[in-house]
């Protein structure tokens, strides 16, 4: 390197060189600390582990041989996470390894978070593969929130350094995942469950068809759904363009489809135990799970570049967080844990109104962080609502639902003030959006009346009431967001004061 005059390819091979014995030493002191084969997890795993770190490794050499090349190359764009204003740069000359290195630096991270939800979703799970693999995202996502400063501060010292340790920090966590693999997780023909083989016989292609949009949970969807179009409507205060609504809701059913997708797979054992679920496509075995998170994933990379391509990049970012929220806050984290699961997780569910008003403005408002909270507000009654109906199979599930650890009296109690607040976030629109008098006369309705459907269930407890408040809050939903685009559109609307 040094007789070489620091050319670029001789660095590059330097640092090749330097990964291959920190990936040496690190695997030799896994296989030290782990001596013995343990059982845990399937060795089906280990390929995922290791084309992970593949690809990362890919990426270091890449990013390795543009910071070889000189300064110039690592802020040819002076934007992040753009590229000169653009998702897809005019290629050519020092652009094109630029770019190449956000593509596989995008590749590696959506690997690495792949990874770490198989490694959750083993069963028997092995605590040193799921350690491993939340450490690489963690590290990862430092990662790249460095790399960005890189650019933010046009290449500062300690930017750089950071990035390069980092880096480091992440080859050498992949590299002790795949050492822990090979030495702690079974090989498949032990003790295979039954998911994997109970139905091999084939079938029609309409049936797997039919199998996989279960797995989306349309009519999930088609809830989170009506939330969007209003929120365009009252950014615009009028009708959009008819191809944005479109692409917007095509974008957001398929991002509200990975994040179900995702979450059928790493539920699939509560969802065997549980009544209401057991009848989903993987707890009946009518799909390999592999199978469904694959389809998560690629319904999730999907909707974020359909979005940023033709709706606009902080709409599909948007659309992406609340997949990352839904499956890594609250189903791997909060819903197992904490009886909060569904008010703290319900955040996710309120994004879509937050997509639909930055598709129509490209930025945030106050108005749509009001419709945010209106739907996270509304979520617990909602879901509580139906949850006091299975407290029982939240139970022998070991899921935390508030009926199912709290009781009953308690739950009610919470629904009663949550559609108080709910009522009073509603009418928290009509001042900060200038509603006019069709929302406000409907919130004050519709409210009153969800009020007083709660108020019946804390009185009485009966089941039967609990599904009238369940059914209720889905018409009351659809109907307060269809006022709202009502009072975007009608002139009679404007305003109350």
């Amino acid at each position: 390197v040094v007789v070489t005059e620091l050319d670029p390819w001789w660095v590059t091979a330097h640092f090749v060189a330097a990964l291959a014995l920190i990936a040496d030493v690190t695997a030799v002191a896994v296989l030290a600390l782990l001596p013995a084969p343990a059982r845990g997890g399937r060795r089906a795993f280990r390929p995922l582990a290791v084309w992970t770190t593949a690809v990362t490794g890919a990426l270091l050499l890449v990013g390795t041989y543009i910071r070889a090349k000189g300064p110039g190359y690592g802020v040819v764009f002076p934007d992040w996470p753009l590229m000169n204003g653009r998702l897809v740069p005019t290629l050519g000359g020092v652009t094109t390894p630029m770019f190449l290195h956000r593509v596989l630096a995008l590749g590696a991270f959506l690997l690495v978070i792949w990874t770490a939800i198989r490694a959750r979703a083993m069963r028997p799970r092995s605590p040193i593969v799921v350690t491993l693999s939340t450490w690489a995202v963690v590290l990862f996502l430092a990662q790249i929130l460095v790399g960005a400063a890189n650019v933010w501060t046009k290449l500062q010292p300690w930017a750089v350094v950071l990035h390069v340790a980092f880096a480091v920090l992440v080859w050498t966590t992949l590299v002790a995942l795949v050492a822990a693999t090979g030495r702690v997780l079974e090989p498949e023909g032990a003790g295979s469950g039954p998911a994997a083989r109970s139905n091999g016989h084939r079938r029609s292609l309409r049936r797997i068809a039919a199998a996989y949009v279960a797995l989306t949970k349309p009519r999930i969807i088609e809830l989170l759904l009506v939330t969007t179009v209003p929120a365009m409507l009252l950014a615009r205060r009028g009708l959009p363009p008819l191809g944005l609504t479109l692409a917007t809701l095509v974008g957001g059913a398929v991002a509200a489809g990975a994040a179900n997708a995702v979450n059928c797979y790493l539920d699939r054992d509560i969802d065997g135990v549980m009544r209401r679920t057991r009848s989903r496509p993987l707890p009946a075995h009518e799909l390999e799970p592999e199978h469904a998170l694959a389809f998560g994933y690629v319904l999730a990379a999907v909707s974020f570049l359909f979005l940023a391509t033709f709706v606009n990049v902080l709409a599909a970012t948007l659309a992406l967080s609340a997949i990352a929220f839904y499956v890594f806050v609250y189903t791997m984290w909060l819903k197992r844990t904490t009886t909060q699961n569904i008010v703290i997780g319900g955040a996710a569910g309120a994004v879509p109104a937050l997509v639909g008003w930055a598709a129509v403005t490209g930025s945030v408002a106050l108005p749509a962080w009001v419709l945010f909270a209106i739907v996270f507000v509304w979520t617990p009654p909602h879901f509580w609502a139906l949850a006091m109906r299975y407290a029982s199979d939240y139970r022998a599930a070991g899921v935390p639902m508030l009926p199912a650890v709290r009781g009953e009296d308690e739950t009610r109690r919470q629904i009663l003030l949550y559609s108080l607040a709910l009522f009073g976030t509603t009418l928290l629109l009509v001042p900060i959006a200038h509603m006019g008098v069709v929302y406000a006369s409907t919130a004050v309705a519709l409210g009153g009346a969800f009020v007083w459907r709660a108020l019946r269930l804390w009185r009485s407890g009966s089941p039967a009431e609990s599904l009238r408040l369940y059914r209720y809050s889905i018409v009351y939903l659809g109907a307060l967001f269809a006022a709202v685009g009502l009072d975007a559109l009608l002139p009679l609307a404007r305003p109350v004061a």
